[in-house]
């Protein structure tokens, strides 16, 4: 009996090589890093561009791979880190939260659809999303290893500095998936 697969719903190669290339782009992303409390990389920017070009579900799949070479102890943080310490330590809510984040701009933008205006919503709406789960989980984390600290405190450690540059990091992947994603499609 032959097995009916819609073309939507099919799986090519093409789509494992381009979800395979952004996480590969990712890990490249946060080994750009300017060592903070919360490094700074361009790792936000990697997940952006991925969502961006890909769209949701690949893109999705491509943060989730990511993940998961990070998980399995491959060197893909930043710092050359990698491993289950790292996603439990203190930084570890803010790569875990790029799951929750391209699953927003998945749900958003499969609902509204791809307008750039759409896709920038949803990759900010996904960044809010993103600095709540890694803020809550800093805020465990830091308790456990350094002792408590206050939501403001944690917050000027590791949101504040970082909305500018990732705003930036937003528009400069708009950017390049405009240019991007009609080649790969």
């Amino acid at each position: 009996m032959q097995q009916m697969v819609s073309a939507k719903s099919k799986w090519r190669a093409v789509d494992l090589a381009y979800t395979a290339l952004f996480a590969v782009l990712m890990m490249v992303c946060a080994w750009i890093t300017v060592p903070l409390t919360v490094p700074f990389t361009l790792q936000t920017f990697g997940v952006f561009a991925a969502l961006g070009t890909l769209g949701g579900r690949r893109g999705t799949y491509a943060v989730a791979a990511y993940l998961l070479l990070g998980l399995a102890g491959l060197p893909v943080f930043s710092g050359f880190r990698g491993g289950p310490g790292v996603l439990l330590g203190t930084t570890g809510g803010y790569i875990l939260g790029f799951l929750a984040l391209a699953l927003l701009y998945w749900a958003v933008t499969a609902r509204l659809g791809q307008r750039p205006v759409v896709m920038a919503a949803a990759m900010v709406l996904g960044l809010v999303v993103c600095y709540a789960f890694g803020t809550a989980w800093f805020l465990v984390a830091y308790a456990r290893t350094a002792g408590s600290i206050g939501l403001w405190a944690a917050l000027g450690m590791c949101v504040f500095p970082f909305v500018v540059p990732d705003l930036a990091k937003i528009a400069l992947a708009m950017l390049l998936s405009r240019q991007l994603a009609p080649q790969l499609r």
